[in-house]
């Protein structure tokens, strides 16, 4: 057991995706950010599948002065990527592996066989309607579970479906996502691009991966069939569905009022500038985006699914809208933008939601809890 009197701190390696800065990674940043530093130093690993590619998570890290290891991964085995981790466990000393994602998963729990180091995960949510190799990697990840020493979850929902599986709900624990409220606030700078670009439009904004289940066709509909003149749209994030949504706005004639702005380290400056921010997705966790949106005072429109629904109460936090249905989606962003009152009501309550319930340091707390009753 970890003692206030141990002068060693718990070492733990947080292992996160390589695809860039997203939901799971911003959360790795806020939860080190964070954490007991007196108690657990944190250390920061990415597998890389290509080997010429960047590791958005492992170049923060850095900034941050968190050491960060880059694991490369050849082949479809990842026996490589298995050894390179378990390298890096054994010369560290890490007391706790932390992963976030099913190859994570995998490959961190093949990785620690054979060492002292305890495992943890938390995932992020899973996809709706898979096809058949993704549910296939999705099924293996929960049944390795079994393996785990704790499997962290971020909201009730996600409880109740791991807890179907027989005796795995002993493993469980509930520690909510959070937000680093205080770095967001300290990002106050305005995008100058897009403030010209903007002008004087009515901005909707996105901000996440461009992948099927984000439901952007439904919001790029949204615009061009009911769309008003001054509304413009800026897309930020990167994804296999990039060029189809590019396509998808040229065949609806809306490309001179769409900006896709790929991926941004300064997505903040450009959050801030947005008159509403927009989640059609059909599937979510707890989404980051939202909560980020809420804590930067940006009004919200989401999908009425239950990962939005824990952090938007329809009329008093943001605007739920029904899944794919654009018509629905331009009725509730012309309602905003005819309704200032509705504006300052979401500004308002979202961020005093957030601060209450989805703070880092609330969520840093609990974790620091775990990391010590672990070892």
């Amino acid at each position: 057991m970890y003692s206030a009197n141990n002068k060693k701190k718990i070492r733990v390696l947080q292992l996160g995706s390589s695809n860039g800065l997203y939901g799971a990674e911003r959360w790795i940043l806020a939860l080190i950010n964070h954490l007991e530093k007196e108690a657990v130093e944190s250390l920061v690993a990415s597998i890389r599948d290509a080997s010429d590619s960047e590791i958005p998570l492992c170049v923060e890290a850095e900034k941050r002065k968190i050491k960060s290891y880059i694991i490369d991964s050849s082949g479809q085995s990842g026996i490589s990527a298995i050894k390179q981790l378990r390298k890096v466990i054994v010369e560290e000393g890490v007391d706790i592996l932390h992963t976030h994602g099913y190859k994570t998963d995998i490959i961190g729990l093949l990785a620690v066989n054979g060492t002292n180091c305890r495992i943890i995960t938390t995932p992020h949510g899973w996809t709706k309607n898979p096809d058949l190799k993704l549910l296939i990697y999705e099924i293996i990840d929960r049944l390795a579970f079994y393996f785990f020493d704790r499997v962290v979850i971020l909201s009730d929902t996600m409880r109740r479906s791991l807890a179907k599986m027989p005796l795995l709900s002993k493993k469980l624990d509930v520690i909510n996502n959070g937000v680093d409220i205080d770095e967001l606030d300290r990002d106050n700078v305005l995008s100058d691009e897009l403030l010209i670009w903007k002008g004087n439009s009515f901005l909707l904004g996105y901000i996440g991966r461009l992948v099927e289940g984000k439901g952007l066709s439904t919001l790029l509909k949204a615009v061009a069939r009911h769309g008003k003149a001054n509304w413009k749209l800026a897309i930020v994030g990167v994804g296999d569905k990039r060029d189809e949504l590019i396509m998808l706005a040229e065949s609806l004639e809306i490309e001179d009022r769409v900006r896709f702005f790929g991926y941004r380290e300064d997505r903040v400056s450009l959050l801030r500038l947005f008159n509403v921010f927009v989640l059609p997705s059909r599937s979510e966790g707890t989404p980051r985006c939202v909560m980020e949106s809420m804590a930067t005072m940006v009004p919200v429109i989401a999908s009425n699914i239950p990962g939005c629904k824990k952090l938007i109460s329809d009329k008093e936090t943001g605007s739920l809208v029904q899944v794919d249905d654009y018509n629905d989606l331009a009725d509730k962003i012309v309602e905003l933008q005819n309704d200032s009152e509705l504006v300052n009501r979401y500004k308002r309550n979202g961020r005093t939601f957030i601060e209450e319930n989805y703070s880092a340091v609330k969520m840093a707390e609990k974790y620091t809890k775990l990391y010590k009753k672990i070892v």
